[in-house]
């Protein structure tokens, strides 16, 4: 049983602000940090992946849907994203073995809140959407084949952050860090005493921005990073555009 876990998810590959939330005193002193998916498909792939694994046991990584395609891409297939399609040409053979010995779901005993499922989408499907005011016959069906032990669960995917009940079970959306929507910086989730705050780390935009310029060698790093580090696409829109994937 650990004590305190901070919960990150969504890096896609942004370096300068996971060091940032990696920075904070409370990710400090946390005794895990559990990073739920896409951890490299963006501009620096190769970097936030061995920034990670420095972290050392210390550190939980679970697998997101873009992790796979990065394990598809390095071994010969294709993605959608064209990010994912440079990020996974991008990886080291050590980092594909990684990203796809990656486990989905994760269960870590907390103290104050038992046994815990980080996931990315949902527990039984990585790649599923769940949104703050999803539907609760959608909860239901989605969390069928839970433990009822089970009482918390912490997610990622959908980049917005958020802590609900769903029917007594406790849901928590870390955000993102390197692609929020709505609000720019880095997003995520402390779990210490029972208690879940949602935490938010400032940077500066600009330097983040101008950083992944010079250090990326992907070519629409300039127009990735405006979009995604700046946080253009707001909660609003996020919320629209995930609608029918959440069954509306």
């Amino acid at each position: 049983m650990v004590a305190s876990v901070a919960a990150l998810s969504d890096i896609h590959g942004v370096l300068p602000v996971l060091d940032a939330v990696l920075a904070e005193p409370d990710v400090r002193d946390a005794d895990l940090v559990v990073v739920t998916g896409d951890h490299a498909a963006g501009p620096m792939p190769v970097e936030v992946l061995d920034r990670l694994v420095s972290l050392g046991q210390r550190c939980i990584l679970v697998r997101g849907n873009a992790d796979r395609e990065l394990v598809a891409v390095a071994r010969g297939g294709t993605s959608e994203h064209p990010e994912s399609r440079w990020a996974g040409q991008q990886l080291r053979l050590d980092q594909v073995a990684l990203l796809d010995g990656l486990p989905h779901p994760v269960v870590q005993v907390v103290d104050g809140f038992g046994p815990v499922v980080f996931c990315h989408g949902t527990p039984r499907d990585d790649e599923e959407v769940v949104l703050v005011d999803t539907r609760l016959e959608r909860w239901a069906d989605v969390f069928a084949d839970l433990d009822d032990a089970v009482r918390t669960v912490v997610c990622g995917h959908t980049h917005m952050p958020f802590v609900r009940l769903v029917d007594r079970r406790l849901v928590v959306n870390s955000g993102s860090i390197g692609m929020p929507y709505g609000r720019a910086g880095g997003s995520w989730a402390l779990l210490r005493d029972g208690q879940v705050s949602l935490r938010h780390t400032l940077v500066d935009v600009d330097a983040v921005v101008a950083e992944v310029v010079e250090q990326s060698a992907y070519d629409e790093r300039e127009a990735w990073a405006d979009e995604y580090v700046r946080s253009l696409n707001s909660d609003a829109d996020a919320l629209r555009a995930f609608g029918p994937r959440d069954g509306r």
